[in-house]
């Protein structure tokens, strides 16, 4: 059975919930997105192969030429310049269909002063503008730049217009945005001067890895992948900080430099608001929604999530099949492999852009915890060595101190941060009770109701056993969000309370589609996963857990011991076990847990004194020690009396003798009664005691 979770029921969350509720919210109003900004590549999680540099005068084209299979008509797309008869085509002409002139020769040659100041040095790509050219500017000390034509008109006019257009990209000054210099033009052409970006672009690299492969597609490691993208992520913060939106991302777009990155080609920003420009996307990059309301930061971001798949996987049919859409799981072995970055992906990629990221910095945070879990997988030992703080969900059983083993379900699981940015986050902070029924009836009035002091109440009411007000409050707080899934975090936690696993399950799904990076809600799945009999889903996600951060061992650890002890895998059940490290606070009750399971397995001698050197050199209670010791004894000596000693076998510093068992087995029940706590006990252990010491002389 897959063990993958994409295959369980999930509650609507969105747009599906706004649509089956009728609702007429057409915005998402997300949540602050302050406490998501993230920051070198590979964000010291994983190392990518530095590229050089290349020298500006080896990138200039010897021959530039536009290959014929790539020459279509600027305005229509037909194929134009195509050759026949064995006679190359025509660089220059009208396209048959349309009649609209295309030219694919370059308009500027070497030697050509451009702007009175940057002379043209060749072609260095041709692009969607035509052709880009490396020029030398003869005012700063003859650095090199590029020159990307604007527009191709002989109407000065539009000329002028479309510049002006373009002025407000001087104002973009970042380091990983490729710098504009100025804004010039020449024979009635207006170009663009750029900064020289001497790298390779990713697109290039792809090129290069497949034909390294002999012509087959050889995606990027994944881990790659991300961390491309993850450093490009800053760019884009800035960019929509600005009003801008990048518009046409694409693999072409990155180059990297060293072990560095860079977006370059700003020819498609533009402004936010603006409603008549044209736009500029690339099929099977831009996202469904531009030609009928144009882009947005949610288009941004669907362009983000398609680059990120082109890079990791071969991506067959991206610009037809699934032109809007994703391959389904079952024919993607990426998928099946991460199921949290086919979850970011397909949030990413959402058809619906209020369904999407709401930010880059929520990408980006989401997109490093699917890294550190990508990374995790790939190492060779079990656990995790390391924790990271969320900035969404505290610690697993942060709610839960001084329950011990007693807490139930929803209270081991992580609590969920405030949000900083909520209205009424100041107020809450003067809401000093701990009386869950004082701290209930004091959020109940609240001066604002707010998403923040919604969850507070929910919380409150969860923590004094009233669940209606739970549910009460999920739904006026989905009411007003509908993207709200920490509502449906609540959702999911009351349903455990209640012992309904299949309605927490559906919950903490949904809650893990919405934040693929974080822990938390795959910890809360494998949980209802377990109680539901959904052993398989459950063991892969509590193995994620275990392996990706130090705080979440403990409770994947019991979690896989309990479903394998229940399978009957007792090898499988002490190896789980044995995840917990002694630094943790759970490190004894592990221990304590794997003596019992192999005193109990009936496995003979050497299980049982394996049993007893679990608890060895621990300090635990002596009750508990001396009936664990009492149990282990005296399974041994029934095992001697049927089969015969083994005095190899050593138990507690005893050989599995007949005498040395009794020996073990008195001083155990001696132990015991000296800790009873009525005359009666105390009397029937010492009657053990007598009842199994071994004959004596004396």
């Amino acid at each position: 059975m897959s063990r993958a979770s994409n295959r369980l029921a999930s509650t609507p969350l969105g747009s599906a919930r706004a649509q089956a509720a009728g609702s007429k919210l057409t915005r998402r109003l997300g949540t602050s997105s302050t406490r998501l900004r993230g920051a070198r590549l590979g964000a010291g999680l994983t190392s990518v192969p530095s590229i050089p540099p290349i020298d500006a005068s080896k990138a200039i084209l010897k021959n530039p030429m536009v290959p014929e299979d790539r020459r279509n008509c600027p305005n229509c797309g037909n194929p134009v310049g195509r050759g026949r008869d064995g006679q190359p085509g025509r660089t220059e002409g009208f396209c048959p269909k349309c009649r609209s002139p295309f030219s694919f020769s370059p308009k500027l040659q070497p030697g050509d002063l451009v702007g009175g100041q940057y002379k043209v040095a060749g072609c260095l790509a041709h692009g969607g503008f035509g052709w880009i050219y490396m020029a030398q500017d003869q005012n700063v000390s003859n650095r090199w730049v590029v020159l990307k034509g604007l527009l191709n008109s002989e109407d000065p006019d539009a000329v002028a217009a479309a510049i002006a257009e373009q002025q407000f990209l001087a104002r973009v000054e970042h380091p990983l945005i490729v710098e504009i210099y100025n804004f010039v033009t020449h024979d009635g052409a207006g170009y663009i001067v750029m900064e020289y970006v001497g790298g390779t672009s990713l697109k290039t690299l792809l090129k290069q890895r497949m034909q390294a492969n002999h012509g087959r597609y050889d995606a990027l490691p994944v881990d790659q992948a991300i961390a491309y993208l993850l450093e490009i992520l800053p760019a884009f913060s800035y960019l929509h900080d600005l009003g801008l939106v990048y518009c046409d991302f694409k693999p072409d777009n990155i180059i990297q430099v060293g072990d560095a990155v860079k977006l370059i080609d700003l020819g498609g920003v533009r402004q936010i608001d603006d409603l008549d420009s044209a736009i500029y996307g690339t099929v099977g990059y831009q996202a469904p929604e531009v030609p009928e309301v144009g882009t947005s930061i949610a288009s941004d971001i669907y362009t983000l999530g398609r680059t990120l798949t082109v890079l990791a996987m071969e991506f067959r049919g991206y610009q037809s099949t699934y032109l809007s859409s994703l391959p389904p799981v079952a024919d993607i072995p990426l998928f099946q492999e991460f199921d949290s970055f086919y979850r970011l992906l397909l949030k990413a990629c959402a058809k619906d852009p209020a369904d999407r990221f709401v930010s880059a910095d929520e990408l980006r945070v989401q997109l490093l915890g699917v890294l550190r879990e990508v990374v995790a997988a790939k190492q060779p030992y079990g656990a995790a060595q390391h924790s990271t703080s969320s900035l969404l969900f505290g610690s697993p059983g942060d709610r839960a101190a001084g329950l011990g083993e007693a807490a139930l379900p929803h209270q081991r699981l992580p609590s969920m941060l405030p949000d900083e940015g909520d209205r009424m986050a100041g107020w809450l902070k003067t809401v000093s009770v701990q009386d869950p029924l004082q701290r209930l009836e004091a959020v109940s009035n609240a001066p604002e109701q707010t998403p923040q002091t919604l969850l507070e109440f929910a919380q409150a009411a969860l923590d004094v056993g009233q669940y209606d007000l739970v549910d009460t409050a999920v739904a006026d707080l989905l009411k007003l969000d509908p993207w709200e899934w920490r509502a449906v975090w609540m959702a999911g936690l009351v349903a455990l309370a209640r012992n309904d696993s299949a309605t927490a399950q559906s919950a903490f799904n949904a809650v893990y589609g919405q934040v693929p990076g974080e822990l938390a809600p795959k910890l809360a799945l494998a949980v209802s996963c377990q109680l539901s009999g959904e052993y398989d889903v459950a063991e892969g996600l509590y193995l994620t857990c275990a392996r990706t951060d130090a705080n979440y061992i403990a409770p994947s650890a019991f979690g896989l011991a309990a479903i394998r002890s229940e399978r009957g895998d007792l090898d499988g059940a002490v190896a789980a076990l044995d995840l917990v490290p002694p630094t943790s606070g759970a490190y004894i009750r592990a221990r304590r847990m794997r003596a019992g399971l192999l005193a109990g397995s009936g496995r003979g001698l050497g299980a049982l004194a394996e049993a007893m050197g679990s608890i060895d050199n621990l300090t635990i209670d002596p009750v508990d020690r001396a009936n664990l010791s009492a149990n282990v004894f005296r399974t041994a000596l029934d095992v001697v009396l049927a089969n015969g000693p083994d005095p190899q076998v050593v138990i507690s510093q005893r050989a599995a003798t007949e005498s040395d068992l009794r020996d073990g087995l008195e001083s155990a029940y001696r132990e015991l009664a000296g800790h009873a706590t009525s005359r009666e006990e105390r009397i029937a252990l010492v009657d053990l005691a007598n009842e199994v010491r071994g004959w004596t002389l004396r």
